[in-house]
Parts: C-alpha cells; sequence; structure tokens
C-alpha cells in the first residue's frame, strides 16, 4: 500500500466512524429537541445531498490545488460540523434555542457541514490513490483498501457509539468532536507530498467510462434499496427484533470490510473482471434475500450481497481511475462519489414505493438493478495504464 494513502485511510475509517456514532444518536436527539419525523429524515436527506453535490467541488479543486488544501479544508468541517452540532444540542435541552432554530442548527452542522467534509476526505483519499499507483492491480488494490476504510467506519461507529451510550446517552455526541479533532491533526502532520507524476499515458477518452459509471450507479441503487427493505421485511414479515435486525446489517458491513480489504488484494484480478463476476454475484444474494425464511438466511444473503456488490464496486472505481489521466483523478473520484450519493437519495424513497406495491419488490428491483449493472459490465472499457502485477 502507498505510504501517502495511509493518513488518509485513517481519516476515512475515523471520520466514517464519527458518522455513524453520530447517526446512532440522532433519533433519541429528536424527541428531546422536539423535532419531528420530517425534520429527521430531512436531517440524512440534505446529507446526502450536500455529498453528492460538494464532491464533484471537492474533485475540482483537488485537481486544482492538490491533496492537503483540499483535505485541511475538509477536516475543519469535520471538526466544526460535530462540534456545532454539540454545542446546538446543548443550547436546544436548555431551551437557549427554540425547536425551529435548534433544527436550522442541525441541518446546517450534522448535514452540510460535516456532510460537506466527508465527501472531501473520501474525495482526496481515491484521488490518492489514483495518483500514488502505476499499474492496474496496484491501483485496484489502493482502491479497495479506500472502500474498506468506509465500510469499517460503517462498523466501528455504532460499536463505540453504543459502548459509550452504556456511560451515558450524550457521550457519543461530545466524544465526537473530540476524535475529529485528534484525528486531523494527526494527518496534517503524517501527509506527505505526492511524487510528480508524469504526463497522460494516452488521450483520456470519458465515454468510454459510460458503462463502468453505470454499473457503479446501478449496484449503488441495488444496494441502497436493499438496505433500506432489509429492516421493513425484518420486522413486518419474519418479526424479527431490533437486535437482530442490526445484525443483518453488520453482516452486510463485514463483508464489504473483508472483500475490499482482503479479498480483492489477494485475487489481483483486473477491474472488468471484478465488475463481471461480482455482480451477478450479487444478484445471487438479491434472490436468497427475496425468499429468506429466517434472520440467519437473510444475513447470509446480505453477506453474498456484500461480496459481490465489494467486488464489483471496487472494480468499478478502479476502472473509473483508469480510465483518467493524472490531471483529472479528482474530478473522476468526485464523480465516483457522486454516483454513489445520487443512488442513495433516490434508493430509499423507490424502496418504499415498491415497497407498498409488494413487500419483496424492492429486493426483486435490486436483482433487475444487478442484473443491468452485470450486462453494462460486458461493455469494453479500456483501462489507461499499463498491466504488470504490482
Amino acid at each position: 500500500m502507498p505510504r501517502s494513502l495511509t493518513p488518509l485511510l485513517a481519516a476515512l475509517l475515523v471520520m466514517y466512524s464519527v458518522h455513524q456514532m453520530l447517526t446512532g444518536v440522532i433519533a433519541p436527539l429528536a424527541g428531546e429537541l422536539a423535532l419531528t419525523a420530517f425534520q429527521l429524515s430531512l436531517v440524512f436527506t440534505v446529507t446526502s445531498v450536500t455529498i453528492t453535490v460538494t464532491s464533484l467541488l471537492w474533485g475540482l479543486l483537488f485537481d486544482a490545488v492538490g491533496p492537503r488544501p483540499v483535505l485541511f479544508a475538509g477536516l475543519v468541517l469535520c471538526v466544526a460540523g460535530p462540534a456545532g452540532f454539540a454545542a446546538t444540542v446543548a443550547f436546544g435541552l436548555d431551551e437557549t434555542l427554540t425547536p425551529n432554530l435548534a433544527f436550522a442548527f442541525v441541518l446546517l452542522f450534522r448535514a452540510v457541514l460535516f456532510g460537506a467534509g466527508l465527501a472531501s476526505v473520501l474525495v482526496a483519499a481515491l484521488a490518492v490513490a489514483g495518483l500514488s499507483t502505476q499499474s492496474e492491480t496496484a491501483r485496484t488494490r489502493a482502491i479497495g483498501f479506500v472502500g474498506a476504510a468506509q465500510s469499517l467506519g460503517a462498523v466501528i461507529g455504532p460499536v463505540a457509539g453504543g459502548a459509550l451510550a452504556v456511560a451515558s446517552m450524550w457521550l457519543p455526541l461530545y466524544v465526537a468532536p473530540g476524535v475529529a479533532l485528534l484525528l486531523s491533526l494527526l494527518v496534517l502532520a503524517t501527509l506527505k507530498p505526492l511524487a510528480p507524476q508524469p504526463g497522460e499515458p494516452v488521450q483520456v477518452q470519458p465515454l468510454l467510462l459510460v458503462p463502468a459509471f453505470g454499473t457503479g450507479f446501478f449496484l449503488y441503487l441495488s444496494l441502497g434499496m436493499a438496505q433500506v427493505v432489509v429492516v421493513y421485511l425484518a420486522v413486518d414479515k419474519l418479526r424479527m427484533a431490533a437486535g437482530a435486525v442490526e445484525g443483518v446489517l453488520f453482516a452486510s458491513a463485514i463483508g464489504l470490510v473483508l472483500t475490499q480489504g482482503l479479498l480483492v488484494p489477494l485475487l489481483k484480478w483486473y477491474p472488468v473482471r471484478l465488475m463481471r463476476i461480482g455482480s451477478p454475484v450479487s444478484v445471487a444474494g438479491y434472490a436468497l434475500l427475496a425468499v429468506a425464511p429466517s434472520s440467519s438466511l437473510m444475513a447470509l444473503a446480505f453477506l453474498v450481497v456484500a461480496v459481490g456488490v465489494g467486488l464489483a464496486l471496487t472494480g468499478f472505481a478502479a476502472a473509473a481511475s483508469l480510465g483518467a489521466g493524472p490531471r483529472h483523478q479528482g474530478l473522476t473520484a468526485g464523480l465516483v462519489t457522486t454516483t454513489s450519493g445520487l443512488t442513495f437519495i433516490a434508493a430509499p424513497m423507490l424502496s418504499a414505493l415498491l415497497y407498498e406495491v409488494e413487500p419483496v419488490a424492492p429486493v426483486l428491483a435490486a436483482a433487475v438493478a444487478a442484473l443491468v449493472a452485470t450486462g453494462l459490465s460486458y461493455v469494453p472499457v479500456t483501462p489507461q495504464l499499463p498491466r504488470p502485477v504490482a
């Protein structure tokens, strides 16, 4: 793994852990701050929209000024967001702020500032992974580590938040800014300048990347729909307790971590092969999820989905990076992150609408989306770099 990527992986891991930690406390806080269910859902929606919109801006800025200014600005936002959120909660609870004003500040700090900060860290990590590797397999491995760090944050955050909440429900709220600040100082102190990059190896042809981005879009859409509907299916169909539902989602997160962080480096497959094998594996997982009669089989189905999606999405991001020269790695990373954000805005609404028609319909739609991704993965994508094994 490139040394220049290590601080960014640490930043990504910690900031996404903080993100999940704060997500766990926002629901009980809604009642304390007199937020409505609509206002609570709006916080999550605005977060997704912010990540989607700002990712492209961070990518363009990365290409213009390099990683350090982008990461510095993003880490400042990652500290200011949770700190402002904690202050808003404190002043909201003692009624210094009215409920409407508290909601406005929650949107500003938790959704907009923190969301923009998260986007910058992910974009910077993907772009540095592209700039610090030369061969196709090395690029794919580095991007797999980026995905694994993000997924591992989704595992660590709820566990750490739950452990802190044993002492006090509010403790995660006030620990998060401190952790973000310490991590930011450490990352900025250890981040090294990137080595000068060679010129464009060949003429960049963006249209060749459209099928790869289509594959990524439909895979993210399928995963988003499945993650939303599994909660409904688990509670309504299988009468599972909250802990069992969390176990199913935990299996998905663990599957992504192991696939992107361990399996992808061991396999050393090229991006196209990852997409062509991972996409149909996810289809098999959705098929099993549609008929799963128990929580254990549902967890197994989600694990299969995670393995397939983990392989294919790593291939998608690597193919996108390989299809752009060094001068456009930031923009490419921004487009990859935007693709993910767009689907996670649309997926919850689409999943809820389909669930009203037929409970299993969102799972079937996810399978269809993964099938479309499988078809798109067979459209030729020409890598821009040579193929020696790193």
